[in-house]
This record gives C-alpha cells, sequence and structure tokens, in this order.
C-alpha cells in the first residue's frame, strides 16, 4: 500500500458512511502478568452506543497513521510459517460465522501471550468490514469525473490497547452538597494511542493484496520483533531510521567520511530528484548501483562499481540490497538537518544546505552561512564584522 491508499482508507473511518461497513467488533481483555484471556466480548458494531463507535473509530484512524517505515510497514507473510496467521486471517476474513471469525481471532491472542506477558492489561480489538471505493472517471461529454465502478474490499483490523488506573479525584456532590472522593477503580483503557496493530489484506491498484499485512507500531522506528515474526509471521522489516543509517555508512566507507557540505547538498538534491520523478509510482529503491551514479552526479570523486559494491557488502552483507529513497531522505523542505557544534546548534533544510559552508580563516575553523537578509538576534540588527577576514588577508600580504 501506498501512502496515498492508506490516507484515502483512514478518512473513511467515521461514524455513518456508506462506504465503510463494519459488521462485528470483537474486544479481548488479557491481565497483566498473564498468559491467559480474561474475558472477551463480540457484538455487531452497529449496536454500540454511538459515543462508543466514535471512540473506536478515532482508535483505528490511529492505527492507519503515521509514516511508511516509521509508523507503518507493510510486510511479507513468512511462507514456511507453521500454523500461519495468513491462513487464521483468511480464514477469518471468509467466514461467514461470527464463532467461527471469533475463533480465528482468539488463536491470534493465543499466539500474543505464547512466551511473552505484559506488564499492564492489555486490551485486543478486532473489526471486520468492508470498504468500499468507488472508482471516476473522465466523462468528456460532460466534462467532469462519474463514477464508473465500484471495488469492495472486506478485511480484518485489529488494534493493541493498554489500561491505565483511572485519576484520583475529588468529586462535588450538587445533590447532597458535599465533597467526595473519586472511588471508580475501573482501569481505562486507553484508545488514544495504540501500543499497536495490523490491517489485513493490504490493498494494491484496488486488488486485495493477502500476501502482505500492514503493520502499525505505537512508537516510530520501534517495531515489536515478537509480534511481527510470532504473531503475525511475517518478516522483518527495515526502519525508515535503520535505511538511513546503512546509507549514511555506505557514503562514509566510499568517501572515506570526507564531503564538505556542496557535496552533501548535492548528494540529498539527487536523490529528491528521483523521488520527485517516481512520485506517482512505487516508492523508487536504490541498489549500490543507483547510490554509485547518485554520488557521481553529485561530483564525489574517485567512485566506481567496485568500491559501492564493496562498501554495501561491508555494511549490510548483502550487494543487491535496496535503500528506499524516502527512507534516506531527511524531509527535504523542514529543517530536518542538525548541524550540533560546541558553540551553537543549528537546523536547516536539505534544500538550504548549499548555503552552507564550512570555511578556514586564519588557521581557524568556522561555519559560515549565506543568508540574503539582515540577521536579527534578539532584537538587534547585526552589522557585517570584517576583522577575521582583515587578519587574513594581513597574512597574505606578509608572505
Amino acid at each position: 500500500m501506498n501512502k496515498k491508499d492508506i490516507a484515502e482508507l483512514r478518512k473513511q473511518f467515521k461514524v455513518d458512511n456508506e462506504s465503510l461497513k463494519i459488521s462485528d467488533i470483537f474486544n479481548v481483555y488479557v491481565m497483566k502478568e498473564s498468559d491467559e484471556i480474561y474475558h472477551h466480548q463480540s457484538q455487531p458494531f452497529d449496536m454500540l452506543e454511538r459515543e462508543q463507535q466514535e471512540l473506536f473509530m478515532d482508535n483505528f484512524k490511529k492505527v492507519l497513521t503515521g509514516q511508511l517505515d516509521e509508523k507503518l510497514f507493510e510486510l511479507r507473510f513468512d511462507s514456511n510459517a507453521e500454523n500461519s496467521s495468513q491462513f487464521l486471517l483468511h480464514k477469518g476474513l471468509l467466514s461467514q460465522g461470527v464463532e467461527e471469525w471469533k475463533a480465528q481471532m482468539l488463536e491470534l491472542v493465543e499466539k500474543m501471550l505464547h512466551e511473552k506477558t505484559y506488564d499492564m492489561d492489555i486490551v485486543i480489538t478486532f473489526i471486520r468490514g468492508e470498504y468500499i471505493k468507488p472508482v471516476k472517471r473522465k466523462n468528456d461529454d460532460l466534462e467532469e469525473e462519474v463514477e464508473s465502478t465500484r471495488y469492495a474490499h472486506s478485511f480484518v483490523l485489529s488494534s493493541v490497547n493498554k489500561t491505565q488506573d483511572p485519576k484520583k479525584e475529588l468529586l462535588f456532590d450538587y445533590i447532597e452538597k458535599a465533597f467526595k472522593y473519586n472511588i471508580v477503580v475501573d482501569p481505562i483503557i486507553n484508545l488514544k494511542a495504540p501500543m499497536q496493530g495490523f490491517l489485513f489484506p493490504c490493498f494494491t491498484d484496488n486488488t486485495a493484496d493477502v500476501n502482505h499485512v500492514l503493520y502499525s507500531t505505537g512508537k516510530s522506528n520501534e517495531l515489536d520483533m515478537h509480534f511481527i515474526e510470532n504473531v503475525l509471521n511475517a518478516q522483518e522489516a527495515m526502519t525508515a531510521e535503520e535505511d538511513k543509517a546503512v546509507f549514511e555508512e555506505i557514503v562514509k566507507h566510499v568517501t572515506g567520511n570526507q564531503l564538505n557540505t556542496t557535496t552533501l547538498s548535492n548528494v540529498y538534491e539527487e536523490i529528491h530528484r528521483v523521488i520527485e520523478e517516481n512520485e506517482e509510482a512505487e516508492t523508487p529503491k536504490l541498489d549500490y548501483r543507483d547510490v554509485e551514479n547518485v554520488l557521481k552526479m553529485s561530483g564525489v570523486e574517485d567512485v566506481n562499481s567496485e568500491k559501492v559494491e564493496s562498501a554495501f557488502h561491508e555494511v549490510i552483507d548483502d550487494k543487491s540490497y535496496e535503500l528506499k529513497a524516502s527512507s534516506i531522505m531527511p524531509k527535504y523542505e523542514s529543517k530536518s538537518i542538525k548541524i550540533k557544534t560546541k558553540v551553537a546548534n543549528i537546523s536547516i533544510s536539505p534544500q538550504d544546505l548549499s548555503y552552507v559552508k564550512q570555511v578556514n580563516i586564519a588557521g581557524k575553523t568556522h561555519l559560515l552561512i549565506e543568508v540574503e537578509e539582515d540577521t536579527v538576534i534578539e532584537g538587534f540588527t547585526m552589522i557585517p564584522e570584517a576583522l577575521a577576514f582583515k587578519e587574513n588577508i594581513d597574512d597574505s600580504n606578509r608572505e
């Protein structure tokens, strides 16, 4: 699934939406430090009170919120797994009766609790539903878009949510005119921040892809490998953070860890160009040949295939590995690059990195930032200082 597909599905999660029909909801309660199910309950989603429906809809949206390869990961199922979760999910998706569907979901919960306990009570929620996606085409006669067909996608979505103790509060009773201590002891299910979740199947080009599952993690770049490998029976994924670290190490190996800001700016500009040219297609990936071309186009000297291939082998032990361009690229238009020095920390966007230079003046290293306007510090407009440059010029004249 690409980010457009996910965003389109996410916005469908609202009450009274004809394009999204949730048939059943199934909640499973597990107590902390326990490997057993304490309670489970299912009912038609329409039977929930509207306020409850809205709470769950927001929860499901959060499962589908986040950047790909940071919070959302399209994972391929491991075809060699025993008692495959792919089979359980597909069987549950096709089941006609609620009891059969619940049985498949309970098997998934049992996998969650196998050789793992949680340090807080958790609630695992499953829903199954249908997403009706209309496809529009251009009507030349009417000069407007009209609906040409509709695709129906059945799906299972799950969210794992932690619980928290109710707040200790002092209440005022208007009837008895008395102050009372809040004695509520029931745990609160935190639906605002799911720990993790998943969507099955993935959707690609209006077609269900049952060989992949969309996994959602609660914290960016932090994957629950027990959940991925033992519960979903899916293959391990690289996070955007890990991909970026791999790319940086490869470039360091090729360049000897020696780059100036102009070259680094060119590298980011070249990767950004690749992303822009493939905006409508699948996320572009860079193998060692592509990385070689990027570095050559950016002005890095003494680059060849053997050197880049060797760097891939040295860093990740796989010369055929492909880096996702969107993962290794800092956000191009935001101040995503952090420059840390003893004197000051500076944030700058990749597209503005060309305005920054590291120069040597009178034997001292300086960070030079080209600006097009006056610099204002604490309300004071700065004027140019020529002392350091004058000293450098004087030294040159002595020679």
